[in-house]
């Protein structure tokens, strides 16, 4: 039987202020929780409403009645499963390859579909300013599909990021050089901007090129998701 302040922990842990208190995040559904456990992130629990064969320490795993799942999940629906991770401590950024940069990214199903694409693209490092949505969000998780295992994802500063590295960095913009016309390096740095802002003008300084996705029709769209426009700069930029 699960005491109180298990539920009471895990329900906490939905909060990013008791995420880095207790350096853990939660992870619901059979798939992600698989993936994680052939990743390099460590278990601290597992949480389930039947016996499963898991690839980890049997002590680790509690069988649990439906409803103390329940009341731990923040999903509606629960799914059979509920796991407890520990945060990783984010790894050095590798400058042999291409980066991605947020600039204030705030909608977590955006920032879980940047991570995937990261992950599909071969994008190792994500680096996030320190207003972007925190990526173990429960619903940036849900939206990863497990992809939060093999992409780095540092939150820093990103001016002092920026100029750190010695890197080309291409800012996406309404205005700019059209994507398929530019000739990318094999290395380099990509910023998207804030959903409804864009990136920033302090961000705007760094960069050494500008690029823009060209519009074919009418000009009744504002502009496109951020995420949207990631994939399709990610596959110009692998495409180059």
């Amino acid at each position: 039987m699960v005491v109180k302040s298990q539920i009471k922990l895990i329900k906490s842990l939905q909060q990013k202020k008791y995420r880095n208190e207790h350096g853990l995040f939660v992870v619901e559904g059979k798939k992600a929780i698989l993936e994680l456990l052939t990743s390099t992130i460590e278990v601290f629990k597992i949480y389930s409403i039947q016996d499963e064969v898991l690839d980890c320490d049997s002590n680790l795993v509690e069988i649990v009645s439906r409803n103390e799942l329940k009341q731990m999940s923040s999903l509606k629906n629960p799914n059979t499963i509920l796991g407890i991770f520990y945060i990783p401590t984010s790894d050095k950024v590798d400058e042999n390859g291409w980066v991605l940069a947020l600039d204030d990214v705030q909608d977590p199903g955006n920032m879980g579909t940047i991570i995937r694409l990261c992950d599909w693209f071969g994008i190792k490092h994500l680096i996030c300013s320190l207003g972007t949505v925190d990526c173990y969000n429960p619903k940036v998780l849900q939206a990863t599909m497990g992809s939060i295992s093999r992409v780095n994802i540092v939150y820093s500063n990103l001016s002092d990021f920026l100029n750190s590295v010695n890197l080309p960095v291409y800012g996406t913009f309404m205005e700019g050089d059209h994507l398929n016309s530019v000739s990318f390096p094999s290395a380099g740095v990509i910023i998207m901007g804030n959903e409804g802002k864009g990136i920033s003008e302090d961000i705007k300084l760094h960069c050494s090129g500008m690029v823009t996705i060209p519009q074919f029709g009418g000009d009744t769209t504002e502009s496109l998701n951020v995420a949207t426009a990631t994939a399709i700069v990610l596959n110009e930029v692998r495409r180059s």
